[in-house]
Protein backbone atom coordinates (compact mmCIF):
# COMPACT_ATOMS: atom_id res chain seq x y z
CA UNK A 1 0.00 0.00 0.00
CA UNK A 2 1.16 3.41 -0.99
CA UNK A 3 2.02 5.43 2.18
CA UNK A 4 2.18 9.62 1.80
CA UNK A 5 5.59 9.50 1.92
CA UNK A 6 6.38 7.04 -0.40
CA UNK A 7 4.04 8.94 -2.55
CA UNK A 8 5.72 11.95 -1.79
CA UNK A 9 9.06 10.37 -2.79
CA UNK A 10 7.13 9.14 -5.92
CA UNK A 11 5.87 12.79 -7.06
CA UNK A 12 9.76 14.31 -5.83
CA UNK A 13 11.46 12.32 -8.23
CA UNK A 14 10.18 13.35 -11.51
CA UNK A 15 11.20 17.06 -10.68
CA UNK A 16 14.95 15.77 -9.78
CA UNK A 17 17.03 12.97 -8.28
CA UNK A 18 16.76 12.11 -4.28
CA UNK A 19 19.57 10.94 -2.59
CA UNK A 20 19.77 10.64 1.19
CA UNK A 21 21.22 8.59 3.84
CA UNK A 22 21.76 5.11 1.78
CA UNK A 23 18.27 6.02 -0.44
CA UNK A 24 18.86 7.31 -4.11
CA UNK A 25 16.08 7.52 -6.39
CA UNK A 26 15.72 8.53 -10.35
CA UNK A 27 13.45 9.42 -12.43
CA UNK A 28 13.70 9.31 -16.26
CA UNK A 29 11.94 8.45 -20.14
CA UNK A 30 8.62 7.42 -18.24
CA UNK A 31 10.80 4.60 -15.57
CA UNK A 32 12.01 5.25 -12.22
CA UNK A 33 15.35 3.85 -10.60
CA UNK A 34 15.62 2.62 -7.09
CA UNK A 35 18.75 1.84 -5.03
CA UNK A 36 19.75 1.37 -1.52
CA UNK A 37 22.95 -0.36 -1.82
CA UNK A 38 23.02 -1.30 2.56
CA UNK A 39 19.75 -2.49 2.28
CA UNK A 40 20.87 -4.60 -1.23
CA UNK A 41 18.00 -3.04 -3.47
CA UNK A 42 19.18 -1.70 -6.90
CA UNK A 43 16.58 -1.72 -9.42
CA UNK A 44 15.82 0.24 -12.54
CA UNK A 45 13.08 0.37 -15.36
CA UNK A 46 10.69 0.25 -12.35
CA UNK A 47 7.08 1.53 -13.27
CA UNK A 48 5.39 4.08 -11.03
CA UNK A 49 3.48 1.15 -9.22
CA UNK A 50 6.87 -0.85 -8.94
CA UNK A 51 8.50 1.71 -7.84
CA UNK A 52 6.14 2.57 -4.86
CA UNK A 53 5.48 -1.24 -3.87
CA UNK A 54 9.24 -1.65 -3.55
CA UNK A 55 9.62 1.79 -1.73
CA UNK A 56 6.68 0.72 0.39
CA UNK A 57 8.91 -2.08 1.48
CA UNK A 58 11.80 0.18 2.84
CA UNK A 59 9.51 2.34 4.18
CA UNK A 60 12.11 3.59 7.04
CA UNK A 61 14.50 5.05 4.54
CA UNK A 62 11.37 7.00 2.66
CA UNK A 63 10.30 7.90 5.89
CA UNK A 64 13.62 9.28 6.97
CA UNK A 65 13.95 10.94 3.65
CA UNK A 66 10.56 12.40 4.01
CA UNK A 67 11.86 14.01 7.39
CA UNK A 68 14.95 15.42 6.29
CA UNK A 69 13.09 17.06 2.89
CA UNK A 70 11.34 19.07 5.18
CA UNK A 71 11.99 23.53 4.83
CA UNK A 72 14.11 24.08 7.83
CA UNK A 73 17.28 26.35 7.85
CA UNK A 74 20.67 24.60 7.19
CA UNK A 75 21.63 24.82 10.64
CA UNK A 76 18.56 23.87 12.25
CA UNK A 77 18.85 20.54 9.90
CA UNK A 78 22.31 20.08 11.16
CA UNK A 79 21.58 20.52 14.61
CA UNK A 80 18.73 18.02 14.34
CA UNK A 81 20.53 15.70 12.60
CA UNK A 82 23.86 16.02 14.97
CA UNK A 83 21.29 15.08 17.29
CA UNK A 84 20.88 11.49 16.40
CA UNK A 85 24.26 10.99 15.27
CA UNK A 86 22.63 10.78 11.49
CA UNK A 87 25.63 11.64 9.65
CA UNK A 88 27.49 8.83 11.56
CA UNK A 89 24.69 6.13 11.83
CA UNK A 90 23.44 3.98 9.34
CA UNK A 91 19.33 3.92 8.84
CA UNK A 92 18.69 0.07 10.46
CA UNK A 93 21.20 0.83 13.67
CA UNK A 94 19.82 4.41 14.02
CA UNK A 95 16.18 3.74 13.69
CA UNK A 96 16.80 0.75 16.05
CA UNK A 97 18.13 3.91 18.17
CA UNK A 98 15.09 6.29 17.49
CA UNK A 99 12.82 3.49 18.74
CA UNK A 100 14.78 3.20 22.29
CA UNK A 101 15.04 6.89 22.37
CA UNK A 102 19.01 8.68 21.80
CA UNK A 103 20.22 11.45 23.75
CA UNK A 104 22.76 14.07 23.28
CA UNK A 105 24.46 17.16 25.87
CA UNK A 106 24.28 20.66 25.08
CA UNK A 107 25.36 22.79 27.55
CA UNK A 108 23.51 21.96 30.77
CA UNK A 109 20.53 20.73 28.56
CA UNK A 110 19.90 16.80 27.81
CA UNK A 111 18.57 16.57 24.49
CA UNK A 112 16.44 13.37 23.77
CA UNK A 113 15.03 12.47 19.93
CA UNK A 114 12.89 9.00 19.48
CA UNK A 115 10.34 7.77 17.66
CA UNK A 116 6.63 7.57 18.50
CA UNK A 117 4.33 6.03 15.67
CA UNK A 118 6.79 6.89 13.14
CA UNK A 119 7.48 10.95 13.80
CA UNK A 120 10.52 11.82 15.41
CA UNK A 121 9.36 13.91 18.64
CA UNK A 122 12.38 15.64 20.89
CA UNK A 123 12.17 16.16 24.94
CA UNK A 124 14.55 18.53 26.59
CA UNK A 125 15.00 18.85 30.49
CA UNK A 126 17.90 19.60 32.74
CA UNK A 127 21.43 17.00 31.99
CA UNK A 128 20.99 15.90 36.17
CA UNK A 129 17.29 15.37 36.13
CA UNK A 130 17.47 12.13 33.48
CA UNK A 131 15.40 9.55 35.17
CA UNK A 132 13.28 12.14 37.19
CA UNK A 133 9.14 11.65 36.80
CA UNK A 134 8.75 14.50 38.98
CA UNK A 135 9.17 17.60 36.50
CA UNK A 136 6.71 20.68 35.69
CA UNK A 137 5.42 19.83 32.12
CA UNK A 138 6.15 22.59 29.31
CA UNK A 139 5.12 22.48 25.80
CA UNK A 140 5.58 25.80 24.43
CA UNK A 141 9.24 26.67 23.92
CA UNK A 142 9.08 30.21 24.82
CA UNK A 143 8.25 29.22 28.06
CA UNK A 144 12.20 28.55 28.55
CA UNK A 145 12.90 32.09 28.41
CA UNK A 146 11.18 32.82 31.81
CA UNK A 147 12.11 29.46 33.30
CA UNK A 148 15.95 29.73 32.50
CA UNK A 149 15.93 33.53 34.43
CA UNK A 150 16.89 32.74 37.76
CA UNK A 151 18.99 30.12 38.92
CA UNK A 152 17.85 26.95 41.29
CA UNK A 153 18.16 29.93 44.21
CA UNK A 154 15.75 32.67 42.41
CA UNK A 155 18.80 34.72 41.27
CA UNK A 156 19.14 36.37 38.68
CA UNK A 157 21.42 34.68 35.73
CA UNK A 158 23.26 37.62 33.90
CA UNK A 159 25.11 34.91 31.89
CA UNK A 160 22.94 32.66 29.72
CA UNK A 161 25.57 30.27 29.45
CA UNK A 162 26.47 29.92 33.24
CA UNK A 163 26.35 26.57 34.47
CA UNK A 164 23.75 27.29 36.42
CA UNK A 165 20.59 26.10 34.83
CA UNK A 166 17.93 25.56 37.21
CA UNK A 167 16.32 22.29 37.74
CA UNK A 168 12.53 20.68 37.45
CA UNK A 169 11.11 21.23 34.42
CA UNK A 170 11.09 19.10 30.78
CA UNK A 171 9.54 19.81 27.62
CA UNK A 172 8.47 16.42 26.75
CA UNK A 173 7.05 16.61 23.09
CA UNK A 174 8.61 18.51 20.63
CA UNK A 175 9.08 18.66 17.07
CA UNK A 176 12.05 19.62 15.80
CA UNK A 177 11.50 22.96 14.54
CA UNK A 178 10.45 23.58 18.78
CA UNK A 179 13.73 21.94 20.02
CA UNK A 180 16.13 24.26 17.87
CA UNK A 181 13.83 26.93 19.43
CA UNK A 182 13.44 25.92 23.06
CA UNK A 183 17.14 25.67 22.77
CA UNK A 184 17.66 29.19 21.26
CA UNK A 185 15.50 30.62 24.26
CA UNK A 186 17.92 28.88 26.84
CA UNK A 187 20.85 29.74 24.77
CA UNK A 188 20.98 31.85 22.37
CA UNK A 189 22.68 31.88 18.64
CA UNK A 190 24.53 28.70 19.95
CA UNK A 191 23.19 26.52 17.08
CA UNK A 192 23.52 29.17 14.43
CA UNK A 193 27.52 29.99 15.73
CA UNK A 194 28.11 25.91 16.24
CA UNK A 195 26.80 25.34 12.50
CA UNK A 196 29.53 28.16 10.84
CA UNK A 197 32.07 27.05 13.04
CA UNK A 198 31.26 23.28 11.64
CA UNK A 199 31.37 25.07 7.82
CA UNK A 200 34.19 26.93 8.56
CA UNK A 201 32.75 30.27 9.03
CA UNK A 202 32.57 31.46 12.06
CA UNK A 203 33.52 35.17 12.28
CA UNK A 204 35.40 35.33 15.19
CA UNK A 205 36.13 38.87 17.35
CA UNK A 206 39.68 38.45 19.27
CA UNK A 207 40.38 40.38 22.27
CA UNK A 208 42.01 43.53 20.86
CA UNK A 209 39.38 43.61 17.98
CA UNK A 210 36.62 43.98 20.86
CA UNK A 211 38.45 46.28 23.07
CA UNK A 212 39.37 48.82 20.48
CA UNK A 213 35.24 48.75 19.64
CA UNK A 214 34.35 49.85 23.38
CA UNK A 215 33.55 53.21 24.05
CA UNK A 216 31.88 55.19 27.26
CA UNK A 217 32.15 53.82 30.50
CA UNK A 218 33.77 50.44 29.10
CA UNK A 219 36.52 52.38 27.16
CA UNK A 220 38.45 52.46 30.11
CA UNK A 221 38.96 48.82 29.51
CA UNK A 222 41.37 50.23 26.31
CA UNK A 223 44.17 51.31 28.97
CA UNK A 224 44.77 47.52 29.93
CA UNK A 225 46.36 47.64 26.29
CA UNK A 226 49.92 48.31 26.95
CA UNK A 227 52.66 46.66 29.31
CA UNK A 228 51.18 44.03 30.33
CA UNK A 229 48.09 43.22 28.64
CA UNK A 230 48.59 39.99 27.25
CA UNK A 231 49.10 38.84 30.64
CA UNK A 232 46.10 40.43 31.94
CA UNK A 233 43.71 39.03 29.21
CA UNK A 234 45.18 35.45 30.43
CA UNK A 235 43.97 36.24 33.78
CA UNK A 236 40.83 37.66 32.69
CA UNK A 237 39.96 34.10 30.48
CA UNK A 238 41.04 32.29 33.28
CA UNK A 239 38.62 33.76 35.51
CA UNK A 240 35.71 34.09 33.53
CA UNK A 241 35.70 31.24 30.71
CA UNK A 242 36.64 28.24 32.00
CA UNK A 243 34.20 25.31 31.83
CA UNK A 244 33.16 25.84 35.65
CA UNK A 245 31.92 29.40 34.80
CA UNK A 246 30.54 28.78 31.38
CA UNK A 247 29.59 26.04 28.96
CA UNK A 248 30.58 27.74 25.96
CA UNK A 249 34.30 26.66 24.87
CA UNK A 250 36.04 29.92 23.79
CA UNK A 251 37.35 30.87 20.60
CA UNK A 252 38.84 34.19 20.66
CA UNK A 253 42.37 34.99 22.04
CA UNK A 254 44.45 38.10 22.49
CA UNK A 255 44.73 38.59 18.60
CA UNK A 256 44.54 37.13 15.34
CA UNK A 257 48.29 36.13 16.11
CA UNK A 258 48.96 35.39 19.77
CA UNK A 259 47.04 32.57 21.30
CA UNK A 260 46.35 32.78 25.23
CA UNK A 261 47.79 30.42 27.81
CA UNK A 262 44.76 29.79 28.86
CA UNK A 263 42.66 26.93 28.36
CA UNK A 264 39.58 27.73 26.04
CA UNK A 265 37.02 24.65 27.58
CA UNK A 266 35.57 21.79 26.49
CA UNK A 267 32.24 22.83 25.62
CA UNK A 268 30.21 21.80 22.69
CA UNK A 269 29.02 25.23 20.89
CA UNK A 270 32.15 28.01 20.64
CA UNK A 271 32.30 31.54 22.07
CA UNK A 272 33.27 33.96 19.27
CA UNK A 273 34.28 37.24 21.24
CA UNK A 274 34.48 38.43 24.60
CA UNK A 275 30.99 38.69 26.26
CA UNK A 276 29.49 41.26 27.92
CA UNK A 277 29.87 40.14 31.18
CA UNK A 278 33.88 39.75 30.54
CA UNK A 279 34.05 43.22 28.88
CA UNK A 280 32.14 44.38 32.58
CA UNK A 281 34.11 42.47 35.03
CA UNK A 282 37.09 43.77 32.79
CA UNK A 283 36.23 47.67 33.51
CA UNK A 284 36.46 46.71 37.00
CA UNK A 285 39.85 44.95 37.16
CA UNK A 286 41.39 47.83 34.64
CA UNK A 287 40.58 50.28 37.46
CA UNK A 288 41.27 48.24 40.39
CA UNK A 289 45.11 47.18 38.39
CA UNK A 290 45.77 50.90 38.39
CA UNK A 291 46.70 51.07 41.97
CA UNK A 292 49.74 50.75 43.50
CA UNK A 293 50.92 47.97 45.46
CA UNK A 294 52.27 48.03 48.99
CA UNK A 295 53.60 45.66 51.25
CA UNK A 296 51.47 44.76 53.82
CA UNK A 297 53.19 42.46 56.94
CA UNK A 298 50.54 39.74 58.84
CA UNK A 299 50.96 37.61 61.58
CA UNK A 300 49.76 33.59 60.57
CA UNK A 301 50.18 30.40 61.58
CA UNK A 302 51.06 28.39 58.98
CA UNK A 303 47.25 26.68 59.08
CA UNK A 304 45.74 30.21 58.91
CA UNK A 305 48.10 30.90 55.33
CA UNK A 306 46.96 27.58 53.85
CA UNK A 307 43.26 28.90 55.26
CA UNK A 308 43.24 32.05 53.69
CA UNK A 309 43.86 30.42 50.12
CA UNK A 310 40.78 27.75 50.95
CA UNK A 311 38.85 30.12 51.56
CA UNK A 312 40.19 32.00 48.19
CA UNK A 313 39.54 28.50 46.51
CA UNK A 314 35.76 28.09 47.71
CA UNK A 315 34.65 31.39 46.50
CA UNK A 316 36.50 31.57 43.07
CA UNK A 317 35.37 28.06 43.14
CA UNK A 318 31.44 28.45 43.95
CA UNK A 319 31.68 26.12 46.12
CA UNK A 320 31.34 28.16 49.69
CA UNK A 321 27.68 27.43 49.50
CA UNK A 322 28.49 24.00 49.81
CA UNK A 323 30.22 23.43 52.72
CA UNK A 324 28.30 22.05 55.87
CA UNK A 325 28.10 23.97 59.00
CA UNK A 326 28.99 21.05 61.02
CA UNK A 327 32.83 20.29 58.26
CA UNK A 328 35.10 22.25 60.73
CA UNK A 329 37.66 20.20 59.04
CA UNK A 330 37.35 21.98 56.01
CA UNK A 331 39.38 25.22 56.19
CA UNK A 332 36.66 27.59 54.57
CA UNK A 333 33.95 26.67 56.61
CA UNK A 334 31.73 29.32 57.94
CA UNK A 335 33.04 29.05 61.50
CA UNK A 336 36.16 28.23 61.24
CA UNK A 337 36.63 31.41 59.07
CA UNK A 338 34.78 33.42 61.99
CA UNK A 339 37.08 32.09 64.53
CA UNK A 340 40.27 33.18 62.12
CA UNK A 341 37.93 36.80 62.08
CA UNK A 342 37.69 36.92 65.68
CA UNK A 343 41.49 36.18 66.28
CA UNK A 344 43.09 38.13 63.78
CA UNK A 345 40.94 41.28 63.06
CA UNK A 346 41.34 44.21 65.11
CA UNK A 347 38.31 46.23 65.74
CA UNK A 348 38.07 48.16 62.95
CA UNK A 349 37.90 44.52 60.55
CA UNK A 350 42.07 45.31 59.83
CA UNK A 351 43.74 41.48 59.12
CA UNK A 352 46.59 41.23 62.16
CA UNK A 353 45.61 44.87 62.51
CA UNK A 354 47.00 46.17 59.60
CA UNK A 355 45.92 49.01 58.27
CA UNK A 356 45.17 49.09 54.66
CA UNK A 357 46.23 52.28 53.68
CA UNK A 358 49.87 52.96 54.67
CA UNK A 359 50.64 57.40 56.13
CA UNK A 360 53.36 56.73 53.52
Amino acid sequence: MTTPAVARLSSAVREEPVACDGLHAEYDEDSYRLAIPEAGVERETLTESEFETLAADHERYVQNWAYWNEDRADADEAFLRWLEAADETAIPDRYESLRAGTARSWGELRIEVRLVDGKRRYEIRHTDDAGRTDLDRHDEPLDARSLVTEDDDGRYRPLKTAPSLPHGWVFPDLTGRACVETVEYVYPATVANWYLERQGELDVDHWEATIGRQSGIYGVVQTWNRGDSYEHVNWVAEACCADSQCVKRREWEYDDETELDVPGGDGAFPCREPCSLVIAAARKWTRLEGEQEQRYEFTLTPSEKEQVEEIIDAVADGRAAEIREADTADPANRYRARYLRAKRFDEDDNLSGTPTETSE
